[in-house]
């Protein structure tokens, strides 16, 4: 005999990411839930639109509003919610807290959905790399491993964390195999920046919403699968084997973010990255603190060398940084490799951005008070690349050093000499990460060696 069960009524928040994932995975198809609305965060220009019907499945032929976080009170209570599920990443463990408390004072629940509710399993095995925060290297250690993977003849998928910023019916299952490709996707310098480099050394890259489909479609054609992930989430597949970076030149927030503490807990492998940068005292406090974590961690060491494409267009000049965007927004990195890389190639000045930053980059400074005397490269939408573009020919410079992943002279004009500063990822000491990764693969079957 049916009986009529009341459904409960939820709203997850998130950034336009782990917040599709968690709905595909646990509440799409449940019909004991209703899912009311997302919110939105981080992400400009993300709320006011509708999760589709089509990727909604069945139970939401109209699909789900996206709505801003700013609302999650009103709509608790309006709304009568049931349950606040929290889906976003790299956040201070107080500002969850925080957004709890907004959930429990409206009368709802606050959940948080756990990795093994969330993965999905692959057919081949998976590597994947985490970190504990924004910025700490994870698409060059990436790169660096699918490599060394491709020297052993094995073919290699690279599955990217979402950044579905713009129709998600188009961006449902999105493969990448080249520039042209990013193109016709219409994809922002964000997503640029995390999809070129792998283009550039012949990885195909996956992204998207649907990762179920995205996983079949990657299994299918490949040997091994590596997980590239975004800020400091844990993966939306189950890994065979797992890295998390840990960023010595932040000591400390092994244990301060979510989820990157949740994630150093789960490590197999802890790489402390950056040696060549930090104080022997900053990487011994990170040493101590994942051994106090996570004691079954292996800990191995990584530098981050910065390599600058013409040192001597540098040296002596008044010089524009333009950083990589996520690191130096909610990363919390007051510079990254643009700035390194110009005051090691001797820069006679670093240019100040913030006094001649158009409007929208001023937004953005105003937003992260904690950004130096370096760009983030920001692009979420049209009118932020423009205004990007307005604030770097305006400043008085010789030459702009630009540390984004991707080419963003390919999508804005500059009126100044471009030279390109990118880390790199390198082993230091023992154990190294390549003689563990080849013993992981040789036990799965799947070492080829010539």
């Amino acid at each position: 005999m049916q009986t009529n069960k009341k459904r409960r009524r939820i709203i997850i928040m998130g950034a336009a990411g782990r917040d599709f994932h968690n709905f595909n995975m646990v509440y799409r198809d449940d019909d004991g839930a209703e899912v009311i609305a997302f919110t939105a965060t981080q992400i400009p220009d993300i709320a006011g639109r509708r999760y589709p019907a089509t990727l909604a499945g069945a139970l939401y032929s109209n699909g789900i509003p996206i709505i801003d976080e700013a609302e999650l009170a009103t709509v608790c209570r309006e709304q009568h919610i049931d349950q606040v599920v929290f889906a976003y990443s790299d956040v201070e463990h107080a500002l969850v807290m925080h957004k709890a408390s907004i959930a429990l004072a409206a009368g709802s629940d606050f959940v948080l959905l756990g990795p093994h509710r969330t993965m999905l399993q692959a057919k081949v095995p998976v590597i994947a790399t985490s970190a504990v925060r924004t910025g700490c290297g994870k698409s060059q250690t990436t790169r660096w491993l699918s490599r060394l993977l491709q020297q052993h003849g094995l073919k290699v998928a690279v599955i990217r964390h979402p950044m579905p910023y713009g129709d998600l019916e188009q961006q449902a299952v999105q493969r990448f195999a080249s520039r042209k490709d990013l193109d016709l996707a219409n994809c922002t310098i964000e997503e640029r920046e995390e999809y070129e480099p792998h283009l550039l050394i012949g990885n195909i890259v996956y992204a998207g919403v649907d990762y179920a489909r995205i996983v079949e479609q990657a299994e299918a054609e490949a040997d091994i699968i590596l997980w590239d992930g975004g800020n400091n989430d844990f993966p939306f597949i189950r890994p065979d084997l797992h890295l998390v970076l840990v960023d010595p030149l932040r000591p400390g927030n092994e244990s301060t973010h979510h989820p990157g503490e949740a994630v150093l807990r789960m490590a197999d492998i802890a790489v402390i990255v950056k040696v060549n940068s930090a104080s022997d005292a900053s990487i011994q406090q990170v040493t101590d603190s994942i051994k106090s974590i996570n004691p079954a961690a292996t800990i191995v060491r990584a530098a981050s060398p910065v390599q600058l494409d013409d040192v001597e267009a540098v040296r002596g000049k008044r010089v524009l940084v333009v950083e990589d965007g996520p690191s130096i927004t909610h990363g919390g990195m007051a510079y990254g490799a643009g700035y390194v890389a110009a005051t090691q190639a001797q820069a006679a000045q670093i240019v100040d951005a913030r006094s001649v930053a158009s409007e929208e980059i001023a937004a953005v400074f105003q937003q992260y008070p904690h950004i130096g005397a370096v760009l983030p490269a920001v692009g979420y939408h049209a009118s932020q690349l423009q205004s990007l573009q307005a604030t770097i020919n305006a400043i008085e410079a010789d030459v702009v050093v630009c540390a984004t992943p991707c080419d963003i002279s390919a999508l804005i004009n500059i009126e100044k000499p471009v030279v390109r500063a990118r880390y790199e990822f390198a082993e230091v000491g023992e154990p190294k990460l390549s003689g563990l990764v080849e013993a992981f693969v040789e036990k799965h079957g799947k070492l080829k060696k010539s």
